[in-house]
């Protein structure tokens, strides 16, 4: 048996990419950053379930091993304006878009984010459901702790050997 303390890092990051991956993944059924529960919509459209219409963004979020850490990231462009809060300012083409909605749903909703004035800035909360916070860290040393008592146990082997 050899001890390889490259195999004992690559663990560690590939068990804080699963974990964290499932965790962040459940904050969207929380609907909150783990226990910090989202800011509800300013109006209840009844699209489905806040930032679950499609579900697209919570499967576009992947966790990749990155050198000495995790990184997660997602190929929508809407993904960090959702995740860290922002303003939106309303565009003739944003304008056409919702009117094409409204036409092809005839969802009130639609025709009310039509007829917004261009140039008018809509706030979009912060909802996070990726990033830093004192559960992350939580999860992270309980991956790097279980590692290390799993790498303990080989190198007492190795050593009674």
């Amino acid at each position: 048996m050899t001890l390889d303390p490259n195999k004992l890092k690559a663990d560690i990051l590939s068990d804080m990419r699963v974990e964290l991956s499932d965790e962040f993944d459940r904050n969207f059924e929380r609907k909150g950053f783990f226990s910090d529960k989202w800011k509800p919509r300013a109006h209840d459209y009844s699209r489905g379930s806040l930032l679950l219409v499609s579900s697209a963004m919570r499967r576009s979020a992947q966790g990749k091993v990155s050198g000495n850490g995790v990184r997660f990231s997602s190929s929508l462009p809407y993904t960090t304006l959702h995740n860290e809060g922002g303003k939106i300012t309303v565009t003739a083409k944003m304008k056409r878009f919702f009117w094409a909605k409204f036409k092809g749903t005839g969802d009130d909703a639609w025709r009310r984010m039509a007829l917004m004035k261009v140039g008018k800035v809509i706030t979009m909360p912060e909802r996070r459901f990726i990033g830093d916070g004192p559960e992350t860290q939580r999860i992270i040393r309980e991956a790097i702790d279980r590692n290390l008592k799993q790498f303990n146990i080989q190198l007492t082997d190795f050593l009674r050997q």
